[in-house]
């Protein structure tokens, strides 16, 4: 009986660029951390929503890809063109997402708004992948899915101020279970496409159709905002550093990676966030944040591990 065997050179270059997406994914989750402090900044000197800023956020980075692609609009709109509705359904998701996550921190709190949608986000990742492919998650898979999740519970329920207002809690719970399934379905929609897309042109595509999306709700809640040179470079921040780059390192990764992995690495996201509140913003560091860092540092490094098992099997 003959065997057909993986060259070496091919499963070094599979696990190489498995590793790459990764870390790719894992610097995303990093650079979206600071996205919380920049916004807090924002709206203590400008007064602006959280969904104004999350529109300024997505126009700045579609204004700063479109100059950086200029040159290739043609294949651009020849990418549109040969798959418009998963792309249409990207870029919409990424703009409602963050609506929805913004209306459920102002209806029930931040707490409530990470924990629900960043929480929900893998487990429906990893539910939609297992019915997919006909087979539950293996005990790996499980246990950084439930280390990931305490860790996100201690960091979230720490760093919530005890006196926020929760003034709508179910309205609130509501947009943020729909803030969740919609980052999981965008995820798993846009790793498809970014399969067959260039990361460039799709994070272009989408933060465009996501700015259009949001602009609507931004207009009703005010636009207008002073122009001074800590506002524009915040502004800068959320939109060159923390949409253009981090998402363009996001769809870069997901040709790798699945669904369910890069939403577990992008829970760094809330880590990095508790960690420069400590540093920048001299906030302190309860117990709880300590532990559920290693919960979560924990969950990261055992999916670094996954590759190198996948190829021993």
């Amino acid at each position: 009986m003959s065997t057909t065997r993986t060259p070496l050179p091919a499963a070094s270059a599979a696990r190489h660029a498995a590793r790459s997406g990764l870390i790719q994914i894992s610097v995303t989750g990093v650079l979206w951390g600071t996205t919380g402090v920049a916004v807090q900044l924002l709206r203590e000197s400008t007064g602006l929503s959280p969904v104004s800023i999350g529109f300024h956020r997505l126009a700045i980075a579609a204004l700063v890809l479109l100059a950086c692609t200029a040159g290739r609009l043609r294949t651009i709109v020849a990418t549109v063109r040969a798959a418009p509705v998963p792309l249409l359904l990207t870029g919409v998701g990424l703009g409602l997402y963050q609506a929805l996550y913004f209306a459920a921190v102002a209806w029930a709190g931040v707490s409530v708004a990470t924990i629900v949608s960043l929480g929900l986000a893998p487990v429906l990742a990893a539910a939609w992948e297992s019915v997919h492919a006909r087979r539950l998650p293996g005990p790996q898979r499980l246990g950084t899915l439930v280390a990931a999740m305490a860790g996100l519970v201690l960091i979230t329920g720490a760093t919530e101020h005890p006196g926020a207002a929760a003034p709508a809690p179910l309205l609130g719970l509501l947009a943020a279970a729909g803030s969740g399934l919609g980052y999981a379905v965008t995820t798993l929609i846009s790793r498809q496409v970014s399969q067959r897309t260039a990361p460039m042109a799709l994070t272009t595509i989408s933060t465009v159709v996501g700015a259009l999306t949001l602009a609507p709700f931004a207009v009703v809640a005010g636009v207008g905002l002073p122009v001074r040179l800590d506002t524009v470079a915040l502004l800068l921040h959320l939109g060159v550093v923390t949409t253009a780059v981090a998402y363009a390192l996001f769809y870069a990764g997901l040709r790798t990676t699945p669904g369910s992995v890069a939403a577990v690495l992008t829970l760094l996201e809330p880590l990095t966030a508790a960690a420069l509140a400590v540093a920048l913003l001299h906030e302190p560091l309860p117990l709880p944040v300590i532990g559920g860092g290693v919960l979560l540092l924990t969950a990261v490094a055992a999916t670094y591990l996954a590759p190198d098992r996948a190829e021993a099997r």
